[in-house]
Protein backbone atom coordinates (compact mmCIF):
# COMPACT_ATOMS: atom_id res chain seq x y z
CA UNK A 1 0.00 0.00 0.00
CA UNK A 2 1.57 3.32 -1.21
CA UNK A 3 2.00 5.61 1.73
CA UNK A 4 0.71 9.36 1.78
CA UNK A 5 -0.90 11.59 4.02
CA UNK A 6 -2.69 14.54 2.94
CA UNK A 7 -4.38 17.23 4.69
CA UNK A 8 -6.33 20.55 4.02
CA UNK A 9 -7.54 23.10 6.07
CA UNK A 10 -11.78 23.71 4.74
CA UNK A 11 -12.58 27.79 6.31
CA UNK A 12 -16.24 29.34 6.94
CA UNK A 13 -18.02 31.87 4.96
CA UNK A 14 -19.97 34.62 6.25
CA UNK A 15 -23.14 36.17 3.70
CA UNK A 16 -22.90 39.69 2.83
CA UNK A 17 -26.58 40.51 2.34
CA UNK A 18 -29.26 37.57 2.02
CA UNK A 19 -31.78 38.04 -0.42
CA UNK A 20 -34.65 35.73 -0.64
CA UNK A 21 -36.09 36.01 -4.28
CA UNK A 22 -38.13 33.18 -5.16
CA UNK A 23 -39.87 29.49 -4.42
CA UNK A 24 -39.70 27.33 -6.96
CA UNK A 25 -42.14 24.37 -7.25
CA UNK A 26 -39.78 21.63 -5.51
CA UNK A 27 -40.19 23.73 -2.78
CA UNK A 28 -36.61 25.21 -2.73
CA UNK A 29 -35.73 28.44 -2.68
CA UNK A 30 -33.92 31.03 -4.95
CA UNK A 31 -31.28 33.72 -3.42
CA UNK A 32 -29.16 35.87 -3.76
CA UNK A 33 -26.17 36.78 -1.67
CA UNK A 34 -23.08 37.93 -1.25
CA UNK A 35 -20.19 35.24 -0.12
CA UNK A 36 -16.69 35.96 1.72
CA UNK A 37 -14.24 33.15 2.57
CA UNK A 38 -12.99 33.67 6.07
CA UNK A 39 -10.27 31.95 8.06
CA UNK A 40 -12.18 29.82 10.47
CA UNK A 41 -10.72 26.33 9.26
CA UNK A 42 -11.27 22.83 10.15
CA UNK A 43 -8.57 20.28 10.05
CA UNK A 44 -9.54 17.44 7.15
CA UNK A 45 -6.98 14.82 7.05
CA UNK A 46 -6.73 11.36 5.24
CA UNK A 47 -4.27 8.64 4.90
CA UNK A 48 -4.28 4.99 2.78
CA UNK A 49 -6.51 2.33 4.78
CA UNK A 50 -7.72 -1.37 3.93
CA UNK A 51 -11.19 -0.08 4.08
CA UNK A 52 -12.80 3.24 4.26
CA UNK A 53 -13.97 4.95 7.61
CA UNK A 54 -14.34 8.37 8.38
CA UNK A 55 -13.80 9.60 12.24
CA UNK A 56 -14.04 13.38 13.98
CA UNK A 57 -13.18 15.12 16.94
CA UNK A 58 -13.41 18.87 17.98
CA UNK A 59 -17.09 19.93 18.16
CA UNK A 60 -19.33 17.36 18.08
CA UNK A 61 -20.96 16.19 14.41
CA UNK A 62 -24.53 14.62 15.39
CA UNK A 63 -25.46 12.27 13.38
CA UNK A 64 -24.26 9.01 11.90
CA UNK A 65 -20.47 9.29 10.73
CA UNK A 66 -21.45 7.85 7.41
CA UNK A 67 -23.57 9.90 6.31
CA UNK A 68 -21.36 12.89 7.08
CA UNK A 69 -21.20 15.36 3.41
CA UNK A 70 -17.14 14.72 3.48
CA UNK A 71 -17.69 10.43 3.05
CA UNK A 72 -20.61 11.57 0.52
CA UNK A 73 -17.56 14.22 -1.83
CA UNK A 74 -15.38 11.05 -1.33
CA UNK A 75 -17.92 8.48 -2.83
CA UNK A 76 -19.38 10.98 -5.64
CA UNK A 77 -15.88 11.08 -6.82
CA UNK A 78 -14.95 7.19 -6.41
CA UNK A 79 -18.27 6.76 -8.35
CA UNK A 80 -16.10 7.61 -11.54
CA UNK A 81 -12.73 7.53 -10.27
CA UNK A 82 -10.48 4.66 -8.59
CA UNK A 83 -9.73 5.94 -5.49
CA UNK A 84 -7.81 3.98 -3.21
CA UNK A 85 -9.29 3.07 0.45
CA UNK A 86 -8.77 5.93 2.84
CA UNK A 87 -8.72 6.56 6.62
CA UNK A 88 -10.89 10.21 6.97
CA UNK A 89 -10.60 12.29 10.07
CA UNK A 90 -11.93 15.75 10.43
CA UNK A 91 -10.95 18.11 13.20
CA UNK A 92 -14.32 20.06 13.31
CA UNK A 93 -13.91 23.74 14.71
CA UNK A 94 -16.25 25.48 13.00
CA UNK A 95 -19.67 25.91 14.82
CA UNK A 96 -22.22 23.52 13.07
CA UNK A 97 -25.23 24.51 11.79
CA UNK A 98 -24.35 28.10 12.36
CA UNK A 99 -24.71 29.69 8.71
CA UNK A 100 -20.73 29.62 8.34
CA UNK A 101 -20.98 26.51 5.71
CA UNK A 102 -18.36 24.55 7.42
CA UNK A 103 -20.03 21.35 6.41
CA UNK A 104 -20.17 22.57 2.77
CA UNK A 105 -16.68 23.40 2.96
CA UNK A 106 -15.63 19.89 4.41
CA UNK A 107 -17.24 18.46 1.43
CA UNK A 108 -15.47 20.72 -1.28
CA UNK A 109 -12.15 20.48 0.40
CA UNK A 110 -12.54 16.94 0.06
CA UNK A 111 -13.00 17.35 -3.38
CA UNK A 112 -10.26 19.29 -3.55
CA UNK A 113 -7.61 17.44 -2.02
CA UNK A 114 -8.71 14.04 -3.93
CA UNK A 115 -8.36 16.00 -7.23
CA UNK A 116 -4.92 17.22 -6.79
CA UNK A 117 -3.59 13.95 -5.05
CA UNK A 118 -4.54 11.48 -7.30
CA UNK A 119 -3.93 13.81 -10.20
CA UNK A 120 -7.49 13.97 -11.86
CA UNK A 121 -7.08 17.14 -13.60
CA UNK A 122 -10.81 18.18 -13.53
CA UNK A 123 -11.34 21.72 -13.71
CA UNK A 124 -13.00 24.28 -11.23
CA UNK A 125 -16.09 24.13 -12.97
CA UNK A 126 -16.15 20.50 -13.19
CA UNK A 127 -15.57 20.16 -9.24
CA UNK A 128 -18.12 22.74 -9.04
CA UNK A 129 -20.66 20.20 -10.90
CA UNK A 130 -19.93 17.03 -8.37
CA UNK A 131 -20.25 20.16 -5.33
CA UNK A 132 -23.75 21.29 -6.29
CA UNK A 133 -24.29 17.47 -5.90
CA UNK A 134 -23.79 17.53 -2.31
CA UNK A 135 -25.56 21.10 -1.64
CA UNK A 136 -26.12 24.33 -2.14
CA UNK A 137 -23.13 26.02 -0.16
CA UNK A 138 -20.66 23.61 -1.99
CA UNK A 139 -19.74 24.80 -5.10
CA UNK A 140 -18.68 28.74 -3.51
CA UNK A 141 -15.90 26.51 -1.86
CA UNK A 142 -14.25 24.91 -5.02
CA UNK A 143 -13.13 28.77 -5.90
CA UNK A 144 -13.26 29.92 -2.24
CA UNK A 145 -13.25 33.74 -3.58
CA UNK A 146 -15.55 36.56 -3.50
CA UNK A 147 -18.91 35.79 -5.24
CA UNK A 148 -22.47 36.25 -5.45
CA UNK A 149 -24.28 33.31 -5.61
CA UNK A 150 -27.78 33.17 -7.07
CA UNK A 151 -30.40 30.58 -8.43
CA UNK A 152 -30.64 28.00 -5.11
CA UNK A 153 -27.25 29.67 -4.16
CA UNK A 154 -25.10 26.93 -6.82
CA UNK A 155 -24.46 29.57 -9.27
CA UNK A 156 -21.49 30.98 -8.32
CA UNK A 157 -20.28 34.97 -9.94
CA UNK A 158 -17.26 36.94 -9.63
CA UNK A 159 -17.63 39.51 -6.64
CA UNK A 160 -14.80 42.72 -6.93
CA UNK A 161 -14.53 42.76 -2.89
CA UNK A 162 -11.20 42.61 -1.29
CA UNK A 163 -12.29 43.16 3.31
CA UNK A 164 -7.84 42.49 3.88
CA UNK A 165 -6.77 45.23 6.06
CA UNK A 166 -10.43 44.80 7.87
CA UNK A 167 -10.97 42.59 11.15
CA UNK A 168 -13.86 40.42 11.58
CA UNK A 169 -15.59 39.21 15.47
CA UNK A 170 -17.77 35.85 15.06
CA UNK A 171 -19.92 35.29 17.53
CA UNK A 172 -21.97 32.16 17.69
CA UNK A 173 -24.67 31.87 20.45
CA UNK A 174 -25.41 28.17 20.18
CA UNK A 175 -28.91 28.79 19.60
CA UNK A 176 -30.50 25.87 16.86
CA UNK A 177 -32.32 27.07 14.30
CA UNK A 178 -33.64 25.44 11.39
CA UNK A 179 -33.29 26.29 8.12
CA UNK A 180 -36.79 25.12 7.29
CA UNK A 181 -39.00 27.35 10.03
CA UNK A 182 -36.53 30.10 8.69
CA UNK A 183 -37.34 30.07 5.43
CA UNK A 184 -40.61 29.87 6.60
CA UNK A 185 -40.73 33.01 8.12
CA UNK A 186 -39.68 34.56 5.05
CA UNK A 187 -41.10 36.01 1.89
CA UNK A 188 -39.72 36.06 -1.49
CA UNK A 189 -39.49 39.30 -3.12
CA UNK A 190 -38.18 40.81 -6.36
CA UNK A 191 -34.79 42.66 -4.73
CA UNK A 192 -35.15 46.45 -4.49
CA UNK A 193 -31.50 46.77 -4.34
CA UNK A 194 -28.43 45.76 -6.48
CA UNK A 195 -26.73 43.67 -4.26
CA UNK A 196 -23.40 43.11 -6.27
CA UNK A 197 -22.93 47.33 -6.90
CA UNK A 198 -23.75 47.87 -2.75
CA UNK A 199 -20.72 45.72 -2.17
CA UNK A 200 -18.56 46.62 -4.45
CA UNK A 201 -18.96 50.13 -3.12
CA UNK A 202 -17.16 48.88 -0.15
CA UNK A 203 -19.29 51.80 1.67
CA UNK A 204 -19.88 50.69 5.05
CA UNK A 205 -22.59 53.70 5.67
CA UNK A 206 -24.44 52.15 2.59
CA UNK A 207 -23.78 48.81 3.92
CA UNK A 208 -25.56 49.44 7.17
CA UNK A 209 -28.59 51.60 5.49
CA UNK A 210 -29.49 49.08 2.54
CA UNK A 211 -27.47 45.42 3.03
CA UNK A 212 -30.10 43.18 4.87
CA UNK A 213 -30.18 39.52 5.57
CA UNK A 214 -33.83 38.33 4.59
CA UNK A 215 -33.56 35.83 7.30
CA UNK A 216 -33.12 38.79 10.29
CA UNK A 217 -36.63 39.61 10.89
CA UNK A 218 -38.41 36.68 11.11
CA UNK A 219 -35.57 35.16 12.92
CA UNK A 220 -34.77 38.30 15.07
CA UNK A 221 -38.42 37.64 16.47
CA UNK A 222 -37.90 34.38 17.79
CA UNK A 223 -34.86 34.65 19.09
CA UNK A 224 -34.09 38.42 20.70
CA UNK A 225 -30.62 37.47 22.38
CA UNK A 226 -29.44 37.96 18.34
CA UNK A 227 -30.90 41.43 18.38
CA UNK A 228 -29.22 42.15 21.45
CA UNK A 229 -25.73 40.96 19.82
CA UNK A 230 -26.25 42.42 16.62
CA UNK A 231 -26.65 45.62 18.73
CA UNK A 232 -23.35 45.00 20.66
CA UNK A 233 -21.31 44.52 18.16
CA UNK A 234 -22.15 48.13 16.46
CA UNK A 235 -21.43 49.57 19.66
CA UNK A 236 -18.39 47.64 20.08
CA UNK A 237 -17.54 50.16 16.79
CA UNK A 238 -18.22 47.83 14.28
CA UNK A 239 -18.74 49.07 10.32
CA UNK A 240 -21.18 46.53 9.68
CA UNK A 241 -23.22 43.97 11.28
CA UNK A 242 -25.16 40.93 10.33
CA UNK A 243 -26.36 37.48 10.35
CA UNK A 244 -24.36 34.89 8.35
CA UNK A 245 -27.27 32.81 6.40
CA UNK A 246 -30.26 31.56 7.99
CA UNK A 247 -28.10 31.91 11.66
CA UNK A 248 -27.67 32.02 14.45
CA UNK A 249 -24.05 33.21 14.28
CA UNK A 250 -23.56 36.98 13.55
CA UNK A 251 -20.32 38.85 12.90
CA UNK A 252 -19.07 42.44 12.89
CA UNK A 253 -16.38 43.88 10.12
CA UNK A 254 -14.28 46.41 11.67
CA UNK A 255 -11.60 48.67 10.59
CA UNK A 256 -9.17 47.50 13.72
CA UNK A 257 -8.61 44.21 16.17
CA UNK A 258 -11.85 43.66 17.99
CA UNK A 259 -12.89 43.67 21.22
CA UNK A 260 -14.27 40.74 22.26
CA UNK A 261 -14.54 41.90 26.35
CA UNK A 262 -18.93 42.39 25.66
CA UNK A 263 -19.11 38.83 24.38
CA UNK A 264 -17.09 36.93 27.18
CA UNK A 265 -19.93 34.68 27.90
CA UNK A 266 -19.03 31.07 28.70
CA UNK A 267 -22.14 29.70 26.17
CA UNK A 268 -20.77 32.04 23.28
CA UNK A 269 -18.50 30.86 20.43
CA UNK A 270 -16.40 34.28 19.76
CA UNK A 271 -13.89 34.32 17.38
CA UNK A 272 -11.56 37.22 16.39
CA UNK A 273 -9.24 37.15 13.40
CA UNK A 274 -8.12 39.29 10.73
CA UNK A 275 -9.69 39.03 7.22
Amino acid sequence: MALFRMITFPNAKINLGLQITGKLPNGYHTINTGIYPIPLCDVLEAVPSKKTSFASSGIEIPGNPNDNLILKAYKLLKRDYPLPELDIHLLKTIPMGAGLGGGSSDASFMLHMLNEEFQLFLDDSILEEYAAQLGSDCPFFIKNKPAIATGTGTEINHLDLDLSGCHLLVINPGIHISTKAAYAGTSPQTPKIDLKEILESKDFELWKRSLTNDFEASVFDQHSELVDIKAKLYDSGALYAAMSGSGSTLFGIFSRPADTTDFEDTKYFTKAMPL
